[in-house]
């Protein structure tokens, strides 16, 4: 099992993770020309895909 020889800091690991960030969902346009979030219901159409 591998072990690390030396703890690793807490800067060390912080700019490790700085890569890891969360985007935010951008609104996309639905066949019927109106907007919606991804992976949501069309509200005029209740339609999910086509």
């Amino acid at each position: 099992m591998a072990v690390p020889k030396r703890r690793v800091s807490k800067t060390r690991a912080a700019k490790r993770r700085t890569h890891y960030k969360v985007t935010l969902a951008v609104p996309v346009k639905d066949i019927d020309g109106t907007w919606k979030m991804p992976h949501r219901i069309n509200k005029t159409t209740g339609e999910y895909k086509n």
